[in-house]
């Protein structure tokens, strides 16, 4: 049945007017972005079956542009109509931290680090720079790879530091792996960053790792 044909209150169009995105299922609020079905599928019965194939949510949004248009209704369009969301939520959550004091919240730097390293198959290695107020001054990517004293240099950290005069930062890189711990180099790294910016008197106000199964603050579990 097509989705004009069922009862007014049950659109999910029509239910997100009247009560919000977060009355919708994934495969409702899927369906609102793909708009329209293929034959024999309405939108949402579609949205419904490519859920099943990806196996979830997040594996769909993942996907690269090979494994994303071998699905069923899904072409190069819809992919890049897919990656525009995706990266404007990333820099709604950007701009969000920017204009506000977001850092007194450590839920709102875990959504937006979540948000940004969240998909990377490799390790990244992230330095949030602030100002005095806590407020975002810029986000960089400064490494990629093993994440160990060997590939992160305290000395770029630094010299990045000084370039946006930052009173402080906010470390943060990703486990692929899906393993929250912190390894043994990441507390290292951790600690000579953190006394090579102390010799500035730039604070570092934490380290979060960033996996599937959610994050992890060094801040919060007392290590720093």
């Amino acid at each position: 049945m097509k989705i004009m044909e069922w009862p007014q209150d049950e659109r999910p169009r029509e239910r997100l007017l009247r009560q919000g995105p977060q009355s919708l299922s994934d495969a409702e609020l899927l369906a609102i972005f793909l708009r329209t079905g293929t034959q024999g599928l309405n939108a949402v019965d579609l949205a419904r079956h490519l859920l099943g194939e990806f196996g979830s949510l997040r594996a769909l949004l993942e996907a690269d542009l090979k494994k994303f248009t071998s699905h069923l209704g899904l072409g190069s369009a819809k992919y890049c109509q897919l990656q525009a969301c995706l990266e404007l939520s990333k820099r709604y959550l950007q701009e969000n931290l920017q204009h506000s004091q977001s850092f007194t919240n450590p839920n709102d730097v875990k959504l937006y680090l979540k948000s940004l390293l969240g998909h990377h198959k490799r390790e990244q290695f992230v330095v949030l720079f602030l100002n005095n107020q806590h407020q975002l001054l810029a986000s960089e990517t400064l490494f990629q790879g093993t994440i160990n004293s060997s590939e992160v240099h305290p000395r770029v950290v630094v010299e990045k530091a000084l370039t946006y005069h930052s009173a402080a930062v906010i470390l943060a890189h990703n486990h692929p792996s899906g393993s929250l711990e912190p390894s043994p180099s990441d507390r290292h790294i951790t600690d000579k960053i953190q006394e090579a910016l102390g010799l500035l008197d730039i604070r570092t106000l934490d380290h979060i790792i960033v996996a599937q199964g959610g994050s992890y603050s060094f801040a919060e579990h007392g290590l720093l």
